[in-house]
């Protein structure tokens, strides 16, 4: 049933109780409304006052009856025993407040039922986490009171009064994003979730990896110390070196031109560049996914190789190693050479730069002359005409005018 309490400054609470709940329920539930302890409150029926070990039903109490709370000081309280709050929400007494609600079995179950979080955490041993949530509680409620206030005030704003009406628009447009959060949770949560890049399990000249699966690089790319790893740095070719600009920089070590890959049961002739990057060990670009005919297969969650002669499944995050989780920040960070993004949203993470002084698709570095940099840039899949516009807007600067041209 429901019943609606009164208190001294003149609120009006509603709460939905057993018909047979004992008046320290009642009471407890009023601590968690008002953030007055249970020792401080006065309930009065009828006029006369009731007493925590009474029921509501023995005293008459019906539904949509009306109770009156007062506050009185209660001077015999122990200290020890203050279950009041602090002005930031959390307990004065955090092992008693916890102790207190310990004891309380419906008051346990109610909230098991409707607020599983504070259950938790007064169940639980950390009294840190329970006060920390408190906190969080008293803040969530003040600044939905802040907000209910400023609504209220905008309500009564002068219609003219230009400040008045940026507040009102800004109100507006937070509502509009308030909801479209809101239907996006019920809609689609999995958007909150943090997504797990594509991994699978190959073998770099008969050496294990997992390889981090990325269509937006534009080539294949593996780390000096996985090189050397896979016995492979005997034939990096430094012709072709080269400096990748973008979210800082990753110096080109070279190009290793072939060597055996293994995917599934079957060997694959594979090409890679050798970038200075030791956090970063082997990233599987688009230059071999079309090569071989890779399908990435999101529905039945594998890698197709040679048009679905083999199929691998992609690794469970608790497959990959916790340092591999970087990889995808410094593939990106390669800029537009062989590891850089080439999808929309990853070169919006690359605003600094987005070209490369170094070598892109295999050729050996050039000179610093206009020509050079068109010939550059023009290899990066952008038309002459266009090249030579971003060149002449950024005055000669490849950098700005790769970015120019990828941001475009």
């Amino acid at each position: 049933m429901k019943i609606t309490v009164m208190t001294a400054d003149e609120q009006f609470i509603t709460l939905d109780v057993d018909r047979d709940e004992s008046v320290e329920n009642v009471k407890a539930l009023l601590e968690v409304e008002t953030r007055v302890s249970l020792q401080q409150q006065q309930l009065l029926f009828n006029g006369k006052e009731i007493r925590n070990t009474e029921r509501l039903s023995s005293l008459g109490v019906g539904e949509g009856d009306l109770l009156m709370m007062s506050t009185v000081s209660p001077a015999t309280r122990a200290p020890t025993n203050d279950l009041s709050f602090n002005p930031d929400g959390s307990a004065v007494n955090p092992e008693a407040f916890q102790q207190h609600l310990r004891r309380n079995g419906d008051m346990i179950a109610q909230l098991l039922q409707n607020d599983p979080p504070l259950a938790q955490a007064i169940l639980g041993d950390n009294i840190e986490n329970l006060q920390n949530l408190l906190r969080e509680r008293h803040q969530q409620k003040m600044e939905l009171q802040r907000r209910q206030e400023e609504e209220l005030a905008l309500m009564y704003a002068d219609p003219f009064d230009v400040e008045s009406q940026r507040k009102i628009e800004a109100a507006i447009r937070q509502k509009g994003i308030d909801e479209n959060w809101a239907a996006a949770l019920e809609h689609n949560p999995e958007a909150f979730a943090r997504v797990v890049m594509l991994y699978v399990d190959m073998e770099v000249n008969g050496v294990p990896l997992k390889a981090f699966v990325d269509s937006g690089a534009q080539s294949t790319i593996i780390s000096k110390s996985c090189a050397e790893r896979c016995g492979l740095l005997r034939l990096l070719d430094q012709r072709y070196k080269g400096i990748a600009h973008g979210v800082g920089q990753t110096e080109i070590l070279g190009r290793i031109h072939v060597a055996p890959i293994k995917i599934g049961n079957v060997f694959y002739p594979c090409s890679f560049m050798v970038l200075d990057s030791p956090n970063m060990e082997f990233l599987f670009g688009l230059d071999m996914l079309r090569k071989h005919q890779c399908i990435i297969d999101l529905k039945d969650n594998v890698l197709r190789v040679g048009g679905g002669e083999v199929s691998v499944p992609f690794l469970q995050e608790k497959d990959i190693p916790s340092h591999f989780l970087d990889e995808e920040r410094y593939s990106r960070g390669a800029g537009s050479t062989p590891g850089s993004s080439g999808t929309k949203e990853k070169k919006e993470n690359l605003p600094a730069a987005a070209g490369s002084s170094g070598t892109t698709h295999g050729g050996p570095a050039q000179g610093p002359d206009f020509e050079a940099k068109v010939a550059k840039l023009i290899e990066l899949g952008f038309g002459r005409e266009q090249v030579i516009q971003a060149l002449n807007f950024f005055n000669g600067n490849e950098e700005q005018a790769a970015g120019f041209l990828f941001g475009g």
